[in-house]
Parts: structure tokens; C-alpha cells; sequence
């Protein structure tokens, strides 16, 4: 499911992260990132700025309101979420309560 699209100068970023725990950054359409994450990555990749490659990273996590993202370029901070530590142990004990309970309704 796509979580959200940015829009940095001539470049279109969209993140994508589906309920088994599979992030996906696209630029422009094309894949530069993929990963598997329970609480979340770091997604380094380049993006094409008035001709100069230009090195991005984003950091995907959980904050106090859900999922939550970080976008830096050339290390600096684009944009930061806030964050709260306690959060990605809620949503943990939420997601375990689930499968206990889907597990139960199995057997």
C-alpha cells in the first residue's frame, strides 16, 4: 500500500510499505529500494538534480501517530517525524496480539 509521495524538485518519491513488514521507495516510477522491516529501515539511494547525483536516504519507523519517515538529502534533514520510543512497542504488542488470536482461530 502506498504510504505517502514526495515531491523534491524534479524527482517524485513514493514510499510503499505492505502489511508484511516490505518497504519500497520508488523514484520516478523505478524501484531504488527494498527491504524487509519489522520496525522499519534505513533506505539509502541517488536521485538526478539539475544533473548532479545527489545522495538520499530516508528512515521509516514508527512514531506516536503510526508509521513515520525521515527524509534527508546530502545528510541533511528534509524532513524528520517526531518519534516517540514507545510507540513501535505498542504496535508490537498489538501486531503479536493479533497473530495470537488468528493463530487460535486456526487450530
Amino acid at each position: 500500500m502506498k504510504y505517502t509521495t514526495l515531491n523534491l524538485g524534479e524527482n517524485r518519491i513514493e514510499i510503499y510499505n505492505s502489511l508484511l513488514g516490505k518497504e519500497t521507495i520508488k523514484v520516478n516510477g523505478k524501484i531504488v529500494s527494498e527491504k524487509y522491516s519489522i520496525f522499519g529501515a534505513k533506505h539509502k539511494f541517488k536521485v538526478i538534480e539539475n544533473g548532479n547525483e545527489v545522495n538520499c536516504k530516508i528512515d521509516i519507523g514508527f512514531g506516536i501517530n503510526g508509521v513515520v519517515f525521515d527524509l534527508y538529502k546530502d545528510d541533511k534533514p528534509i524532513i524528520v517525524s517526531p518519534r516517540n520510543g514507545c510507540a513501535g512497542l505498542l504496535i508490537l504488542i498489538i501486531v503479536i496480539s493479533v497473530a495470537l488470536r488468528l493463530f487460535d482461530k486456526i487450530i
